[in-house]
């Protein structure tokens, strides 16, 4: 798939998701078959530039290219002067936040709500195309809620607009994340687009028949995974596989879950330093134990302590009760990414 003057290994797509793709994640979905992964949205606000949570999201030091930074906020000219910012800090492609559904971005008009002012989203992706030499691609969803959707228009005014790529979650903002995504909306804009632009479908694909799925009836050229990344980034090198030979690759084993997730919360430790590395790898324990044997008394146990040292080794203890392990494992070095 090509996005602009990049060309991607391949049509999967790891979704923006706030407090989920920093740089450590990004890295690792790539590494594990992602062809692109985009950042956490960037306010548009440029209070917020200079904050350390801001800064740490805008960090793409070593990152596979291309590097994908999603912007997020309700004025044209504000979005335009973050996508130059975020350009100059090494952002290869730019991604508008036109579909998240959380109250405190819809509060400010930005995210999904701007769905229901189709004029300023014109206005919009007007102006963040002109500002950058780079691709805009946007993410979208159906509309804002059942009665209204939308996004054939929307897309229209996209493409009119000169967005390079358009990902569309098979929702409503007033859906949130409850019921089923639908994708009879997805099919339709890509029906109606009259250029080659790619269309990126996302929303409840967990699975690689549900990828083929998916890619089959709605005529989308990508799928873009989200929450189902969480705890399993292996899901995109199951997915690329099935999709080229029809045929499933075995699960993980437990030894290579434990080693990705020892490496995985070195490099939180590593990014974040202990204070917050320690408190982000709490959430990525909880998806990566999920479904193991004793996993809730192992949560329980490890989102209690305080330290790096504590985390791991106790980490390591799980994984050896549940390998029947007589020693310790240790962490595979070849998992680690370079952190600079």
């Amino acid at each position: 798939m090509q996005i602009g003057s990049y060309i991607l290994k391949n049509n999967l797509v790891l979704a923006p998701m706030a407090g989920v793709t920093d740089r450590p994640f990004r890295q690792l979905c790539k590494k594990m078959g992602a062809g692109l992964a985009v950042s956490e949205m960037i306010s548009s606000n440029s209070l917020l530039w200079g904050s350390e949570k801001t800064k740490r999201r805008a960090n793409h030091d070593g990152e596979t290219e291309p590097r994908s930074v999603q912007i997020a906020g309700a004025d044209a000219k504000l979005l335009a002067k973050a996508a130059q910012y975020n350009v100059d800090n090494g952002a290869q492609i730019i991604d508008i936040n036109m579909g998240c559904p959380a109250k405190k971005i819809c509060n400010v008009m930005a995210g999904s709500a701007l769905l229901k002012n189709e004029k300023l989203v014109g206005q919009i992706l007007e102006a963040v195309v002109k500002a950058v030499d780079v691709p805009v691609t946007l993410k979208i969803r159906t509309g804002w809620n059942k009665v209204n959707r939308n996004a054939v228009r929307i897309a229209q005014i996209a493409e009119l607009a000169g967005i390079q790529a358009l990902a569309v979650h098979g929702r409503t903002r007033a859906c949130g994340y409850s019921g089923e995504a639908e994708y009879d909306t997805i099919a339709a804009i890509k029906a109606r687009m009259t250029t080659n632009i790619p269309i990126i479908a996302n929303g409840d694909i967990r699975s690689p028949e549900k990828a083929k799925y998916v890619l089959d009836y709605t005529g989308a050229d990508a799928i873009m995974i989200g929450r189902a990344a969480m705890g399993s980034p292996w899901i995109f090198r199951e997915i690329e596989h099935y999709l080229k030979t029809g045929e499933k690759l075995p699960p993980p084993s437990l030894f290579e879950i434990r080693d990705t997730l020892l490496a995985h919360l070195e490099n939180l430790y590593d990014f974040y330093g202990e204070y917050t590395g320690v408190r982000m790898a709490r959430k990525h324990l909880s998806w990566y134990s999920k479904g193991q044997k004793h996993g809730a008394r192992f949560r329980d146990t490890v989102n209690r302590v305080e330290t790096a040292a504590e985390q791991i080794k106790l980490t390591q203890d799980f994984f050896a009760r549940l390998t029947d392990a007589g020693e310790q494992p240790q962490i595979n070095k070849s998992q680690l990414l370079p952190i600079h």
